[in-house]
């Protein structure tokens, strides 16, 4: 017969056995601190008591003093003396003191200290002061001890603000070492945000503030998630025979097999379990934050108090402003109209001040009534498009994740909540590596210095930033469902979410496409020769236009940057700006090579017959036959013209025959009347046919206030197509603004490329925008004797970025020509 197993000798050991059979941590702490205090008290007997009868005491400090000795941690003791060890005789009482508890196994980590010392703070040492809030008995002189317990409250009491002041700079330099997010996929469960050291600060503050003030019970409501996290980090100490608190991948696979742990998903047991372990860390970081937030306040601060004080005035009839952080009115409200927490976020977004403890309580309780009403559809899109053109829409995204408002509207946003992509390329979880792509994409508006500075400058040229944040929620969401891509699965989800938040239809498809493509800059950089004539080819076809080009770009540049980092090196950020200039220019030659060929049967060949192959790209079905009509209008009358308002812009499309200074006339015109040209373009066909599409805005609202002006500019605008107005009188006429001083301008550049087309010269100009720019440019080619081929114009915030192919009496410009050209031009971007 077998000998029944006997009970391990080691007690540290038969603590490891009892451990991994019910998974009780507790017991461990418990049994563990037991253990030192027998040999440190023995020891002390032995070494100490016989040179200090009196006169010394020893303190647990520390986790020690807390009575939480995890299986391989530090044991801090502190020695109370009278005065410091300084015969031969007490020293060597100390090291042997000190020796018999590393020759148990003990890692001490000891010092020495009068109580004068104790209750005073010296600068650099704010762990001495922050480890008396744990100190206890251990052994020794009790006289001595009281002594101290008697003067530590007065201590506390008159430095708290300052300790309260270094120890939250402190965590947040440490929660900064760690990119602030306990989202890591190898987490550090002890210094992380969200790890052991947060639950010990929430402590630590607590301790620090008046005992008259009462405070919520943080750590009494984490008492699951500090179970858990107890558990995890006794077995990775038992495990590792060592001080071991990185939860490594390795150490995932094999925590998942032990009997205690309960909660997983068989089917995919690590992921599910590091989901449960982010769900908790986020817990326990919320409220660390939470209880930084209202010690900090406590602390006054001169001219921010000043300034938080001025900030209440931004208050509103539903949101308050307190002591820097919102409050709601009338909370009750959540329940009857959810929509209250999005005009909350959007308050938070537009001013960066976040939601008080006390409203993020009243939002988590919410949460299902705003889930249910956002599950039908609703107008969901209209709030989120405005939180995300905000200066602090970063701000409102993560507080939405951190309080659950994100995955209440957006259920499928769960799905990635904690994911774990296990590889060691990425750093975070799914859904923190989506939050750190916008954050690199927002932060691109602080205009940052060097070579990121072209991809913020890319950024201005966008004419929709809130689809591309939303896009970017959007890019990995599928990653958590079996399919033929994450791509494909990510875009097919986002079908039902768009249509759910009632985003207009006309702007679906657009963020699909950036779903699906999100990966193919990436893919070029990766796996392509960019010197293969091929691969421009293959990336235009796949971008379409310039402008899917520039979102793709800043889109890429914001993904690998959001995968750890170090992942954006300057290597990686050199090619991926050249594969857009690639990209770029070969969509901006094919504005003139490209041209559609139809089949002469075909339904409208002769209007579609010579147009760029862009503009079938970028024109619906709809919008080209509402042109085929106007071609129609136009063959009876001359020219026909379509005005209309779309959103906060109005569109023009003129289709008339070509003839010189047209397109000139038209700018001119619209410029005169005030209107303000953000987009234009202009196709020909071989019939001699144009097609002039200007975008514009109208500051002044005339258009609106005035509904007679839109009929007497569509008049206008006719007049100017058949020559019969004069344009450049009606320009002198109107007031210019006063020019800005020369070193704020912006610096114009021109670029011409005789290379880009077989028979035209493209020249790009990137300018100052003003009012009548174009009309001056479309002149300076007309007065030197240049054909406006092709043209495509964008206008962003002051920046104008126009494209014009030109030829001169049928062929492409002399060198000679470009360059009296390029001085005419200098001059009228200065003008």
């Amino acid at each position: 017969m077998n000998a029944a197993k006997q009970p391990s000798s080691d007690p540290l050991l038969a603590i490891k056995e009892r451990f991994l059979s019910d998974g009780n941590p507790v017991a461990v702490l418990a049994d563990r601190t037991a253990l030192v205090n027998n040999v440190l008290r023995t020891a002390f007997l032995e070494y100490l008591a016989p040179v200090y009868p009196k006169g010394m005491a020893v303190l647990a400090v520390g986790g020690y003093g807390r009575s939480e000795l995890f299986p391989h941690s530090d044991v801090d003791v502190l020695l109370l003396v009278e005065r410091a060890p300084s015969d031969e005789k007490s020293r060597d009482a100390l090291s042997a003191f000190l020796r018999t508890g590393w020759d148990s196994g003990l890692r001490i980590s000891h010092s020495v200290h009068t109580v004068d010392e104790c209750c005073s703070y010296h600068a650099g040492n704010l762990e001495l002061s922050i480890s008396l809030l744990d100190q206890r008995l251990l052994c020794g002189d009790t006289g001595l001890y009281q002594n101290l317990t008697a003067r530590l409250p007065k201590f506390f009491a008159s430095e708290r603000q300052m300790l309260l002041r270094l120890l939250i700079r402190q965590t947040r330099e440490r929660h900064e070492k760690f990119q602030n997010t306990v989202y890591h996929l190898e987490p550090n469960i002890k210094e992380a945000p969200g790890g052991l050291r947060d639950l010990h600060v929430i402590g630590w503050l607590a301790k620090l503030q008046d005992p008259a003030r009462e405070l919520p019970d943080w750590l009494g409501e984490l008492g699951p998630e500090i179970q858990f996290l107890y558990a995890l980090r006794c077995y990775l100490h038992f495990m590792g025979g060592r001080d071991q608190n990185v939860l490594q991948f390795d150490a995932q696979e094999d925590i998942v097999r032990q009997p205690f742990m309960d909660e997983i998903d068989p089917a995919k047991p690590i992921e599910s379990w590091m989901r449960r372990y982010f769900l908790s860390a986020r817990r326990i970081h919320r409220a660390a934050s939470q209880a930084i937030d209202v010690s900090e306040r406590l602390v006054p601060s001169g001219l921010f108090s000043q300034f938080r004080e001025w900030r209440t005035r931004l208050s509103t009839s539903e949101i308050s402003v307190a002591k820097e952080r919102l409050l709601l009115r009338n909370p009750q409200m959540l329940e009857s109209d959810p929509e209250l927490a999005l005009r909350l976020m959007l308050f938070t977004a537009r001013h960066g001040l976040i939601p008080a403890t006390d409203t993020e309580r009243r939002i988590a309780r919410a949460l299902p009534i705003i889930e249910n009403y956002f599950s039908e559809p609703r107008p969901l899109w209209n709030h989120l498009r405005e939180i995300f053109s905000m200066p602090y829409a970063m701000v409102a995204l993560r507080t939405m994740h951190e309080t659950g408002l994100l995955g209440a509207l957006l259920p499928e946003w769960r799905m990635i909540e904690g994911f774990v992509i296990r590889d060691f390329y990425h750093r975070y979880t799914v859904d923190e590596h989506t939050l750190i792509v916008a954050e690199h994409l927002l932060s691109l508006r602080k205009h940052p210095d060097g070579p990121r500075r072209r991809f913020s400058e890319l950024l201005t040229e966008v004419d929709s930033l809130p689809l591309l944040v939303f896009a970017i929620l959007l890019h990995d969401i599928g990653k958590s469902i079996d399919g033929p891509t994450h791509a494909a699965e990510s875009a097919r989800l986002g079908e039902g979410m768009m249509a759910r938040m009632e985003m207009p239809e006309e702007e679906r498809p657009f963020v699909r496409f950036l779903v699906e493509q999100h990966l193919a800059l990436s893919s070029v950089m990766n796996a392509r020769d960019l010197d293969d004539p091929a691969t421009a080819k293959d990336l235009a076809a796949r971008a379409g236009t310039v402008e899917n080009l520039r979102y793709l770009a800043l889109m890429t540049y914001a993904d690998i940057s959001g995968v750890n980092p170090t992942a954006m090196t300057p290597w990686r950020l050199e090619q991926l700006w050249r594969v857009y200039s690639i990209g770029l220019r070969e969509l901006t030659r094919e504005l003139d090579t490209d041209r559609i060929h139809v089949e002469p049967d075909a339904p409208a060949s002769e209007f579609l017959e010579g147009f760029p192959s862009r503009y079938v790209r970028t024109h619906s079905k709809e919008e080209i036959e509402a042109h085929l009509a106007l071609e129609q209008q136009a063959r009876k009358s001359g020219v026909a013209v379509d005005l209309s308002r779309h959103g906060g812009v109005w569109k023009l499309t003129l289709v008339t025959l070509d003839k010189p200074r047209l397109f000139a006339s038209i700018a001119g015109a619209l410029s005169g009347f005030g209107m303000d040209i953000v987009k234009a373009e202009a196709f020909s066909n071989t019939k001699g046919e144009v097609l002039d599409a200007f975008t514009f805005s109208d500051p002044g609202r005339a258009l609106e206030l005035n509904p007679p002006e839109v009929d007497r500019l569509r008049g206008m605008i006719e007049k100017a197509a058949i020559g019969t107005l004069d344009v450049r009188q009606m320009l002198e006429r109107r007031v210019r603004p006063q020019a800005k001083q020369r070193s704020e301008r912006l610096r114009p550049t021109i670029y011409f490329d005789s290379e880009a087309s077989e028979h035209a010269t493209l020249v790009e100009i990137v300018a100052e925008d003003r009012i009548g720019l174009l009309y001056d440019f479309a002149r300076v080619f007309a007065e030197s004797g240049c054909n406006i081929e092709v043209v495509l114009i964008d206008t962003e915030a002051h920046k104008a970025l126009d494209v014009f192919y030109l030829t001169c009496e049928g062929r492409k410009l002399t060198e000679n020509e470009q360059f009296v050209l390029e001085d005419r031009l200098r001059v009228a971007c200065m003008a």
